[in-house]
């Protein structure tokens, strides 16, 4: 995992252009090259404001970016929260099913709980998403609340700190 740069503009455009990708995202699969460029704008314009924005996970095998995971510090509201770190991960399907989520998951949190010293980190999934919702469940997430949004119900979690083991 390390930090987005403007030379992933191409791998992070296969991923978020996916309609199976961005299925349950609640936003349009992206059409146009540049504005993967405007999101890696976007992601390290944060990590300079909030000192953290989402990694790029690169595959150790082929060197290639195959998704992206990590925590965010919420600068908008979701589900009634604002100022919390948020946990998310979105990978290419040929990459689903073989750990990459959780693993890197499993490494943002010890970085929040550890590092950050947060007491609790959150995170959301689209109830029908159901690989997101078992890798929560399986890093220790509890489901606290539920939340509509345009495209459906989605499924609010907590982990707190003296709950998580590593």
């Amino acid at each position: 995992m390390r930090k987005f740069e403007e030379t992933d503009v191409e791998r992070l455009f296969l991923l978020d252009s996916n309609p199976e990708v961005m299925k349950y995202i609640g936003v349009p699969p992206l059409s146009e090259v540049h504005e993967s460029k405007n999101v890696i704008k976007m992601i390290q314009q944060q990590y300079i404001d909030n000192g953290i924005g989402r990694l790029a996970v690169i595959e150790k095998e082929t060197g290639l970016l195959i998704g992206w995971s990590g925590l965010k510090l919420l600068t908008e509201e979701i589900n009634g929260y604002k100022g919390i770190y948020d946990l998310g991960y979105r990978f290419l399907p040929e990459k689903w099913g073989k750990g990459y989520a959780f693993e890197s998951a499993r490494a943002s949190l010890d970085f929040g709980f550890n590092d950050l010293k947060t007491d609790t980190i959150y995170a959301h999934a689209h109830s029908e998403n159901v690989g997101s919702n078992h890798i929560l469940k399986k890093l220790g997430f509890q489901k606290t609340d539920e939340f509509t949004e345009p495209d459906g119900v989605c499924f609010w979690y907590e982990l707190k700190s003296e709950n998580y083991i590593l």
